[in-house]
């Protein structure tokens, strides 16, 4: 269990810097304001999605991707 929780802080600690530096170049790039919103909605989604999936591995409920060789279920 606490091997677990080990690797559950590594892997939020390196999904919060890769959020951090995705959030960082879009702040330094020149979009226009609508744009610039779905950008940030986006990755805040799929950062939440990440760890949503993270914390149902932890407890054992995490689904399957269902992705297997050549596409096939």
């Amino acid at each position: 269990m606490l091997e677990s929780l080990l690797y559950l802080i590594v892997y939020l600690a390196v999904l919060g810097i890769v959020l951090w530096l995705v959030i960082y170049v879009t702040d330094l790039l020149p979009l226009p304001a609508p744009f610039h919103q779905i950008i940030r909605v986006v990755v805040y989604v799929l950062a939440a999605i990440a760890i949503i999936y993270l914390l149902l591995g932890l407890i054992g409920g995490a689904p399957r991707l269902g992705v297997t060789r050549f596409g096939r279920l």
